[in-house]
């Protein structure tokens, strides 16, 4: 733990003490509902000290005695300019006020003196998004998707059409950290990929960090999406909802307890299966999804708060009578919110999170059930040592749950053998210090340190390999095969399979140019532990996840950055470049034709190897103005290999480097909002990609007349380029005066010039003529839709 002694060193002696300076804290809210406010700019007017809010609308700035301007700045909202003598410590609690005169906007800037601190962070490859900025974005039959529109940003690509995973800098869809109020969404697809789990109207916040990860987060390599629902309205009724073409959606949100608390309440359904009843071909299938989201919370009193928050959703989907399916999320939070000083703040969290699918094959009388649950405690500090020192600090533990499958008959005449494949139990635990540190008036640096525990518990058996090896190399064939188990060793539930432990440091480092430019650099080393076992590039409700132990080793990670921003006209306008190279340790890949579904010993289909990514990213963004939107490039590439290792031979494409399944060489994304008037919005988006990498085959031979297809080397192949162009218009109708009702119409086209981007390309021989050809599936072509929303 010499790091920690170290990093402590650190920080206390770059603590300077005045002798007479004082501390101004308090929370941020919504003037409106009572919403906190995360990330407003909270700065002493003509000096560098200032602060931004946390998840909880929370503020402490200490600076010397004295007289001071303190103002209040946030996006959208009214600028606060206050008069303050500082000559105690004060507790100041304030209401802003939403500006009905500008624009939503796209990320959380500031603006006039603001924009300093903003420019000074040395947090690198962090996008803010707003939900009012998610609305406006064109989607998909007219539901608004968290998932595609942090997909418009650069570093961040799709898995493919009708895909709700996401990649970030050549990261695969399991090494994304995706949190919904702190707990872990193991899969985030409504509809097979059409939807993602999460309800706009829900949404207060949303935080993606890409690579430069902060040291309270843990457990993923590639990046962080940190979702906040809302609070709910502690000041009046509130009720949002919004009737689409195959689905709706309704929240209610009020007080509590004289104004004490409040909470929210939202759901959404689709009723798509009531159409597809009145088709002949259709009749006999469903097809449906819906979901709800609980938050509620209480001020105790001015120093406690707790919140309660829940999700649960779920898929249905039935074939005709043959092929039943049903997936989805539960989680769980409940947090304590304590103030101990006017400096020094806390959470504790109490987690619980699971996912789960049900396969029902009726026609082989088959079913298949699959879980993987967590249970998580984690207590966070923040503490506001100074104007120049914030240090957050903290403790978490993860409990794990894994059921790979539990395979029944579901019929005596089913020819189906029962199969319970072994469930897997770990725990992993962190902590963890990380603080941010203004070094002089141009240079501010921000450290940190994780220290990551995993262990893969007892209480099932593991198979033992002749000379250790799960997976041989038969050189006569050229192919992996299953090695020889020798025997199984039983461990206890009290037994600790394998341990790891792993230092995880977090750098870096702002320089001001000047007052409206700086230079950023970073390094992040992260360590993960659970792997996703899925043969597709996106999300599916068959992706099983397993640990690490005695055959998986963790992923660890290294990534380094390199930016340079730059406001114009007073903020108008803004630039950044980011540049990155990261490498990834101990990634895993499959042998050709592996079978990763239903079975016991899935370290006979994998190979262990490493992976890396590098590219280059810029962003370009109009902020004010009746037209506002971003213009965004992504060069890069991901590249991984694996290795015979214990198996021998030479790995897959003989041991060299090979393309991603998430590899996009370019992509481009404009998005643009136009407010013509008062009562017509317009949006659009534009899209290019690289098409994904794929394997073909390139010729075939005859034996014993079976025909036997060769194939490329893996990934050596593309998908032709994906591109589709989204628009959308919002029509506000005139309200008549004292009437609280607020409506909307929402028109949008998606994929205008019907695009026939292809999902797959597939080669079969007719039937009838004996010939080879290629089919390429598409998903969507051109999509109307109309939705209209409602508030009162």
């Amino acid at each position: 733990m010499n790091y920690f002694s170290l990093l402590f060193f650190i920080l206390l002696s770059s603590v300077t003490f005045a002798q007479e300076e004082y501390t101004l804290r308090g929370t941020i809210s919504d003037l409106a509902n009572g919403e906190s406010v995360f990330g407003t700019t909270v700065y002493l007017k003509g000096t560098t000290i200032g602060t931004t809010t946390n998840e909880y609308g929370f503020y402490s700035i200490t600076a010397p005695k004295g007289e001071y301007t303190l103002v209040i700045s946030y996006l959208g909202y009214k600028e606060i300019q206050k008069q303050i003598s500082l000559t105690q410590d004060i507790k100041l609690n304030i209401e802003v006020e939403e500006d009905l005169n500008t624009l939503d906007e796209v990320v959380i800037t500031a603006t006039d003196d603001s924009k300093k601190i903003n420019i000074r962070k040395p947090q690198m490859g962090v996008t803010t998004l707003k939900a009012s900025t998610i609305k406006l974005t064109p989607a998909v039959l007219g539901e608004v998707d968290l998932i595609k529109t942090i997909q418009l940003l650069p570093g961040v690509s799709n898995n493919g059409e009708g895909s709700a995973g996401f990649n970030v800098r050549g990261g695969a869809v399991d090494q994304n950290l995706v949190l919904l109020d702190e707990a872990i969404i193991y899969n985030t697809s409504h509809f097979f990929g059409l939807f993602s789990v999460f309800n706009n109207d829900a949404i207060k916040s949303v935080k993606l960090y890409k690579g430069d990860i902060p040291a309270k987060f843990g457990g993923r390599t590639a990046s962080v999406l940190d979702v906040r629902q809302k609070d709910g309205n502690n000041k009046n009724l509130e009720i949002n909802g919004g009737i689409g073409l195959i689905s709706s959606r309704l929240s209610v949100e009020a007080p509590l307890l004289k104004k004490k608390g409040s909470f929210l309440l939202a759901g959404r359904t689709t009723y798509a299966q009531y159409f597809m009843s009145f088709t002949d071909e259709l009749q006999n299938d469903k097809i449906s999804f819906y979901d709800l989201n609980l938050k509620t919370n209480y001020e105790i009193n001015e120093n406690n708060k707790i919140y309660l928050s829940s999700y649960f959703g779920r898929d249905v989907f039935n074939i005709s009578n043959l092929f039943n399916s049903n997936y989805g999320n539960i989680s769980a939070n409940l947090r304590w919110n304590h103030i101990f000083n006017d400096k020094l703040f806390s959470n504790l969290s109490l987690i619980y999170s699971k996912y789960d699918y049900q396969i029902v094959l009726d026609f082989v009388e088959l079913d298949w059930i699959s879980d993987i649950t967590n249970y998580n405690i984690k207590y966070d500090f923040g503490y506001y040592a100074s104007d120049k020192i914030k240090i957050d600090f903290g403790v978490s533990g993860i409990s794990y749950s894994l059921n790979p499958g539990e395979i029944t008959p579901n019929s005596e005449t089913s020819p189906i053998n029962p199969l319970i494949l072994d469930k897997k139990r770990a725990f992993e635990g962190g902590a963890y210090i990380d603080a941010e540190h203004k070094i002089t008036d141009k240079l501010t640096a921000r450290y940190g340190l994780r220290y990551s525990a995993f262990s893969r518990l007892g209480g099932q058996a593991i198979t033992n390999y002749a000379n250790n090896q799960p997976v041989v190399y038969n050189q006569y064939l050229g192919i992996y095969q299953e090695g020889e188990a020798i025997g199984e060793t039983v461990y206890s539930k009290s037994e600790t399979i394998k341990q790891f432990g792993n230092f995880e440091p977090r750098f870096g480092l702002s320089y001001l140019l000047t007052d409206d430019s700086s230079v950023k650099g970073s390094y992040t080393r992260t360590a993960q532990y659970l792997h996703l076992l899925s043969n597709t590039a996106s999300v599916s409700p068959l992706d099983v996840w397993t640990t690490s132990g005695t055959y998986i080793k963790p992923q660890l990670s290294n990534q380094y950055a390199l930016g340079f921003y730059k406001k114009f006209n007073n903020n108008a306008y803004s630039f950044e470049a980011e540049t990155y190279y990261k490498t990834t340790e101990n990634r895993i890949d499959y042998i050709d034709g592996a079978d990763l579904i239903g079975n016991n010993y899935i370290e006979t289909q994998i190979l262990n190897g490493e992976a890396r990514a590098y590219g280059l990213e810029l962003m370009f963004r109009k902020n004010k103005g009746r037209l506002t939107g971003w213009v965004s490039y992504t060069l890069a590439k991901s590249e991984q290999r694996s290795f015979g290792g214990n198996a021998g031979g030479p790995g897959i494409n003989n041991g060299n480097w090979y393309n991603t399944p998430y590899d996009r060489t370019h992509d481009i994304s404009v998005t643009g909002i136009y407010k013509f008037t008062d009562k017509w919005t317009f949006s659009a988006n534009a899209i290019y990609q690289t098409g994904r990498p794929v394997t073909y085959p390139t010729g075939q031979f005859e034996y014993e007349g079976i025909s036997v297809i060769i194939y490329d080397d893996r990934n050596a192949n593309r998908l032709p380029a994906y591109h589709r162009i989204d628009v959308s218009a919002t029509y506000k109708p005139n309200r008549k005066p004292n009437n609280r009702l607020k409506g909307e119409w929402v028109f949008s086209v998606y994929n205008l010039y019907n695009r026939r981007n292809a999902a797959s390309i597939t080669f079969n021989q007719n039937y009838n003529t004996g010939a080879n050809e290629a089919l390429r599936t598409s998903i969507f072509g051109i999509i109307p839709s109309v939705t209209y929303n409602f508030k009162f």
